[in-house]
């Protein structure tokens, strides 16, 4: 049991905790960031756009947010894979198709009920070949549950905005929606009613009120996968913070909604604190040569939009959140579904991050502490997503796996590899020109740890990210003689698939008088035995103070004999060569013993003892070992040499 000072301590811990849990705009997100509706997620790559690569679109929109519908007109330049007669975009056969051409001539066409325009081309192309096509469309698009194509009001003023993620940018225009292909560059022109503000990716090139509309045009010069282009418009209000006062300045613009706009003000400006020390810490932002921003919408979460974030609030852990994906997510891309912990995870880690740098090391490790709790409020989950499980919603976006379970394996890599680095490998990773602007898969990332650490990182990432569960401690100790405790870790894991979690983990020594001393234990197998040299009496000890290992429910029990019975206990001779006798009281029943090398690691088990007492011990390695013995009067555990 835990004296009265640590449970004080642990209330302490848990009271302040409950004041900072994650803010509601992160919950919602974290319960629902699929942004589709299950209907949409059943869509998987499309094997009949795999013959091309797409370079350009020009995606012109004819809105108004007060009705439900919209004209476009989308040319995408494109460069053949193969050769090919036709080419085929994904889009909701919803949509009404009036028109395709090519170099100003007319294309035949269908739609089909697998939401394809399949087009064919006026003459074909050869591999390597390019060509351009323009599509002129129009209807009222399927919103996707959170919204691919979202018409509501707010305060009575209608707003219309899009939200994409993972399937939805076929809803509302035609495009290729996989994960292998980014755009090189994108222009969106929106034409809307000249009192509103119309918002999308990139940098603002012109707005031109021409009669009774306004036509915005916005310019992004970057890669880009379909499901982050967005565009959003009603009466927003726009101010700007500048950022970027270490690097290359640059706005951060905020579209916010007239009734909103007084405590927008209020909690935005800490969006340049949070991107500095990203920029510090990570890398400069990568898009600073166009702009970074919120644009208000109706969703209780946020969308990262490359550039533009789209906010339901502006809650500094959503504003973090967000801003983190630029790096992670955007300009780096998972390059699959079942690795969305490379987008949400990183976010996530980033989040806490922010936490430690405004908030300091108390709040960093009550950020800890509730996202080990939800971790392990079940028992299994991987962070990575099986393949089966990637046309279900819930899971990708799964909050306790993809985004809390993800942030801590990057805070137990951290702690294992050390800040430099681990720092050292998110910079490399996302400077890496195969994945920079691109796509990346969870090797992808291992290979950069393991470069900036030197460590083999494999069982690490086996355990922790393609396994499931988490491992639980149970740690009996004793303090035979002054100054020297000996404690043995038992370790259960909560699913059968990782059979040893091998994770350093802290140990917390607890004095009489208040004393503290925290040592951290290379765990590399179950029962390992570890004795160390505190100097002051130990009343208890605690497991993973710290929170930063993920585990369950962990206990310590004083379960070894006292100091007067175990020196009644007599090994000989000590050193000793082939054998090692021992020697006990009457009443002492010893039961079984295991040896254990200097290291800790177990070398030798038994289920029984010898009634002679004596154990061979030829088989050992010169050196000094321990043997804990299992006795009715609890553990006993002693050093010998073996020469």
């Amino acid at each position: 049991m835990r004296n009265i000072y640590h449970l004080v301590v642990l209330f302490a811990v848990i009271t302040t905790a409950a004041k900072a849990q994650t803010s509601p705009e992160i919950k919602e997100m974290r319960e629902s960031e699929a942004k589709s509706a299950h209907a949409k997620m059943i869509f998987s790559a499309n094997q009949n756009t795999a013959n091309y690569d797409v370079t350009y679109h020009e995606i012109n929109l004819d809105v108004d947010p007060a009705i439900s519908y919209l004209d476009g007109e989308v040319t995408t330049t494109f460069t053949a894979l193969e050769a090919m007669s036709q080419v085929v975009f994904d889009f909701d056969d919803n949509m009404v198709v009036n028109a395709v051409t090519q170099n100003g001539m007319g294309l035949s066409f269908e739609q089909n009920s697998n939401d394809e325009l399949i087009i064919t081309l006026n003459t074909s192309l050869s591999m390597g070949e390019s060509s351009s096509v323009t599509i002129s469309y129009e209807g009222n698009p399927v919103s996707s549950g959170f919204g691919s194509f979202e018409q509501t009001t707010h305060n009575g003023v209608p707003v219309i905005w899009t939200l994409s993620e993972p399937y939805g940018a076929m809803a509302w225009w035609p495009c290729k929606q996989d994960l292998n292909d980014k755009v090189d560059n994108i222009d969106v022109i929106i034409t809307a009613p000249s009192e509103y503000t119309a918002v999308s990716n990139g940098i603002l090139l012109s707005e031109e009120v021409i009669g009774d509309n306004k036509v915005t045009h916005w310019q992004h010069n970057y890669k880009i996968p379909a499901y982050l282009i967005a565009f959003a418009v009603t009466n927003y209000v726009k101010y700007t913070h500048m950022a970027g006062s270490n690097f290359t300045p640059f706005p951060i613009d905020n579209y916010v909604y007239p009734e909103n706009l007084a405590s927008a003000q209020e909690d935005t400006p800490v969006t340049v604190d949070i991107m500095d020390f990203f920029e510090e810490t990570i890398e400069p932002y990568p898009y600073n040569d166009e702009k970074y921003g919120h644009a208000q919408f109706g969703w209780g979460g946020g969308m990262e939009h490359t550039t533009i974030s789209f906010m339901g609030g502006f809650s500094r852990s959503l504003i973090a959140h967000e801003l983190a994906h630029q790096w992670f997510g955007d300009k780096v891309t998972t390059g699959s579904w079942q690795d969305i912990w490379l987008n949400e995870g990183f976010a996530s880690y980033l989040e806490g991050l922010t936490v430690e740098h405004l908030d300091g090391d108390n709040s960093f490790k009550t950020w800890r502490f509730w996202n080990n709790t939800n971790i392990t409020s079940q028992p299994g989950g991987s962070v990575y997503v099986p393949a089966e499980d990637t046309l279900n919603v819930g899971r990708v976006f799964s909050g306790r796996l993809s985004y809390d379970k993800g942030a801590m394996v990057l805070h137990m890599l951290r702690k294992k590899v050390g800040d430099e680095n681990f720092f050292t490998s998110l910079q490399t990773y996302l400077d890496d020109p195969e994945l920079a602007y691109d796509y990346a898969l969870t090797p992808d990332f291992i290979m950069h740890a393991e470069a900036a650490s030197g460590m083999e990182l494999d069982e690490f990432f086996q355990d922790w990210i393609y396994g499931e569960g988490y491992p639980t401690y149970n740690a009996i100790w004793n303090q035979p003689e002054n100054g020297i405790v000996n404690v043995t870790l038992h370790q259960n894991q909560s699913h059968s698939i990782v059979s040893f979690f091998e994770t350093p983990i802290e140990i917390e020594f607890i004095g009489s008088m208040g004393e503290e001393e925290i040592l951290t234990f290379e765990n590399t197998q179950d029962d390992q035995l570890f004795s160390e040299f505190i100097n002051f009496e130990v009343v208890d000890i605690v497991v993973n103070p710290n929170f930063h290992v993920i585990t369950g429910d962990n206990s310590a029990t004083m379960g070894m004999a006292n100091l007067e019975i175990s020196n009644q206990v007599i090994l000989a001779p000590n050193p000793a060569d082939n054998f090692l006798q021992i020697s006990a009281p009457d009443f002492l029943q010893i039961n079984n013993y295991r040896i254990y090398n200097v290291l800790g690691q177990l070398v030798r088990k038994s289920t029984d003892f010898p009634t002679s007492g004596r154990i061979e011990i030829d088989f050992l390695a010169p050196g000094v070992h321990i043997i804990k013995c299992n006795t009715s009067e609890g553990e006993i555990v002693k050093k010998f040499l073996k020469k």
